[in-house]
């Protein structure tokens, strides 16, 4: 199996068993031992290649194991230290994963749950595991952009003076991106103050820095919106789709020009602009779950559908904006039943972003 495909298969089994598994055995059966195999692509049979329940003969307490080595030439080149999936992976935790690391000729070392994947090094000094690890992958919620240096470590492309080499880059990079959202989740009061002083001469009192609060969070906002916007023109090649900013039910049927910008086939269905800017905003939050080319739309009188593999029996969302009054988004369940949420403007699609990926999950289940 291939590299994205194994991480994707996996995904998918994490989201629909992680509900049932219930022990440290089961989370290894499930979900570490096919990390290994599918994703890393080491033959979790073969003791040469992996070995369960691995020990050092020297430096170390009797009787501590470490949950797998992967070898090669007799040589430890991985060692993996695996919890219960849903335990929390406090590297204090790991305390056989550091003694092994210091006895052995492994440069990396993984801690997991089976969802998070904890992998590190020795960047602080020679030959001592690192207390922070230099990449974090959660198979409920993948950063594709750490993808290329994970594959590094691969049965088929291991390049461990690469791995050495960006693990300082990512250790930070991935901290400091783990740092920002948890501001965005919950806005620190200092963060507030910094943001009030910059731009009012309003006292830091209780009161003031609770109303920022709310100010600040609804500027970050619109202020990520506007980025998405902008990334998602670039990322779908489409350099003249114009998603505006707010697009509002008294002015949206004005933002129509029928005769130069709407789309008319033989059979009287007009097709807008604002129908194709909302068709790629859905196609953009799709794209988490399938390839881009897989998401198509058809368009008919009285809405706009978009379709997986262009399967009128594969619904994803439709758009209802053929009314004057009010537009809605159409979502479905695992039964494929509709249901229309009323909206204001292209922007409120991202509210139903969850919805839209479970339905194309429940699409290729």
């Amino acid at each position: 199996m291939e590299f994205e495909a194994g991480i994707n298969a996996l995904a998918k089994k994490m989201r629909s068993q992680q509900d049932i598994i219930q022990t440290e055995e089961a989370t290894k059966n499930a979900f570490i031992m096919p990390f290994i195999s599918q994703v890393l692509g080491y033959d979790v049979f073969n003791p040469l290649e992996v070995m369960p329940e691995f020990t050092a003969d020297h430096g170390t307490k009797k009787g501590e194991k470490v949950d797998y080595a992967i070898m090669q030439d007799g040589e430890v080149r991985i060692l993996i230290e695996c919890k219960k999936i849903g335990s929390d992976l406090n590297v204090k935790h790991a305390s056989q994963l550091f003694r092994y690391f210091s006895v052995t000729n492994s440069r990396i070392a993984i801690l997991t749950n089976g969802q998070v994947f904890h992998f590190f090094t020795d960047l602080d000094s020679p030959n001592i595991m690192d207390k922070r690890p230099f990449l974090v992958l959660d198979l409920l919620d993948i950063d594709e952009t750490i993808l290329p240096e994970l594959k590094k470590i691969t049965k088929d492309t291991f390049d461990l003076d690469s791995i050495i080499s960006s693990a300082e880059e990512l250790k930070y990079v991935g901290a400091l991106k783990r740092e920002v959202a948890s501001i965005f989740k919950e806005l620190p009061a200092d963060f507030v103050k910094m943001l009030m002083t910059s731009v009012s001469d309003k006292r830091a009192t209780a009161d003031n820095i609770a109303l920022f609060r709310d100010l600040v969070d609804k500027a970050l906002k619109q202020f990520l919106k506007e980025q998405v916007n902008d990334r998602l023109k670039t990322a779908l090649g489409d350099s003249d789709l114009s998603i505006p900013e707010a697009i509002t039910i008294e002015s949206a049927p004005a933002a129509v020009d029928t005769e130069d910008n709407n789309q008319q086939d033989d059979n009287g269905v007009v097709t807008t602009e604002e129908e194709l800017a909302g068709y790629q905003i859905v196609k953009a939050i799709a794209c988490s779950e399938v390839k881009p080319q897989r998401i198509a739309h058809r368009d008919a009188k009285s809405y706009f559908a978009i379709l997986l593999d262009d399967n009128n029996r594969k619904p994803i969302a439709r758009l209802h904006f053929n009314a004057k009054s009010q537009w809605y988004v159409g979502t479905f369940d695992a039964d494929k039943k509709e249901t229309r949420h009323p909206i204001n403007d292209l922007e409120d699609i991202y509210a139903f972003a969850d919805i839209i990926r479970a339905t194309v999950r429940s699409l290729e289940a």
